[in-house]
């Protein structure tokens, strides 16, 4: 939580800085929103969030927010992460899809891709929904996707972590069964870290046997960002 904090501060510190001297602030779109922001504070909100956030904190969260590139090249990179959060919520309705600054966290949990009880093997039904995804990642090639797993708190710490390393692994190789190029991906481990539900009961244990996805801009897609901005 505080981690979380710490987050929401920088952002609103530098935000209302920016954009209390602009006037058409509410008329512009999330790419303008993104560059005036990032053209002012980019450089101190990239600095708090990856030394608070980046440093395996907060799983996917940490990672999209330890990402921030910040002014124009990052509100161009914004606008198409705006586009495939979109398309992420078409194909998959039951996934958690959220746009963080110039990223998107994406939580494949109970209702989407969760795992049974000590297990690391994918169901026929979260087969199905990464095969949603399949088309909206291979349309967004641009992109490095961090593959989080995790557990719920049953069990001995260090089984734990490798049962949800195993999980995410499980993801990544489907993923790149379905041609996907393997290289975009990483694999972390969570173990029973930052459960998003209770672990006292078996609904609960449920959904937070699950996978999380980081996904970011990779080197092409900023270099491209950057051509586009004039820099």
């Amino acid at each position: 939580m505080k981690k979380i904090m710490i987050y929401l501060t920088a952002v609103v510190l530098v935000g209302n800085v920016v954009l209390s001297g602009c006037s058409s602030v509410k008329n512009a779109n999330n790419t303008q929103k993104g560059a005036v922001i990032g053209a002012v504070g980019g450089g101190v909100l990239g600095a708090v969030l990856g030394n608070n956030l980046g440093k395996g904190g907060n799983g996917a969260l940490g990672a999209v927010l330890g990402t921030v590139v910040g002014g124009t090249v990052g509100g161009l990179i914004g606008n198409k992460m705006d586009k495939q959060a979109r398309e992420i919520e078409t194909a998959l309705p039951g996934a958690q899809v959220e746009r963080v600054g110039e990223g998107i966290r994406l939580v494949l949990g109970e209702n989407s891709v969760n795992f049974d009880f000590n297990k690391a093997t994918l169901t026929t039904r979260a087969k199905q929904n990464l095969d949603k995804l399949v088309p909206v990642f291979k349309d967004y090639a641009d992109t490095d996707i961090k593959i989080y797993g995790f557990t719920d708190s049953i069990g001995a710490d260090d089984y734990n972590l490798n049962l949800s390393n195993q999980r995410a692994t499980a993801v990544k190789n489907y993923l790149a069964s379905k041609g996907l190029v393997a290289s975009r991906f990483t694999v972390v481990g969570m173990g029973e870290a930052e459960p998003i539900s209770t672990n006292d009961t078996e609904e609960g244990r449920s959904q937070n046997r699950r996978v999380e996805f980081a996904i970011v801009a990779n080197d092409k897609m900023i270099e491209d960002a950057k051509k586009e901005a004039g820099k």
